[in-house]
């Protein structure tokens, strides 16, 4: 049963750590790095590496939260809010993995450098939307992570 438990706080941890650590850390990218061009790689980068952790501890967090539940109360509860909140929290990051990112790489790829691109360029415009919604994606992951611990840690205290 601890093991179930470890597991699933591990998974959180991963997670919302892993997103607070990348909100440090992509504005630190922007002020260090001589180009725009060469933080948005390795920015970009990290975000891909962050999705995969993202995806591997949601997938963990749900096999031993359902895991947990069985064991403790004769049922996996699948609709329990912790477990909708994660498939929730999922959903999105597959989302800004399979859907936003790859459209501003493209975006990115078919301008030279955004340094020296108008405002008003059609490109340059629709990778700003992207990565408006990106942003709006990440924060709401955040914000739902920080909910399904509060309940993960009001589920623990009750047993």
């Amino acid at each position: 049963m601890s093991l179930l438990r470890f597991l699933m706080l591990l998974s959180l941890v991963v997670w919302i750590g892993g997103l607070i650590f990348f909100i440090v850390v992509a504005p630190v990218a922007f002020q260090l790095l001589p180009t725009r061009l060469l933080a948005g790689t390795l920015v970009g980068n990290l975000l891909t590496k962050l999705h995969w952790m993202a995806i591997g501890s949601g997938v963990l967090f749900l096999v031993s939260s359902l895991s947990y539940n069985r064991l403790t109360q004769g049922s996996g509860q699948p609709f329990a809010m912790r477990h909708l909140l994660i498939c929730v929290m999922l959903a999105l990051t597959l989302v800004s993995q399979f859907w936003i990112t790859p459209r501003m790489v493209a975006l990115r790829a078919q301008v030279a450098t955004f340094d020296a691109t108008t405002l008003n360029n059609p490109a340059r415009l629709q990778f700003d939307a992207l990565h408006a919604w990106s942003e709006r994606v990440e924060g709401l992951v955040l914000i739902l992570g920080l909910f399904v611990v509060y309940l993960t840690a009001g589920a623990f205290r009750q047993r």
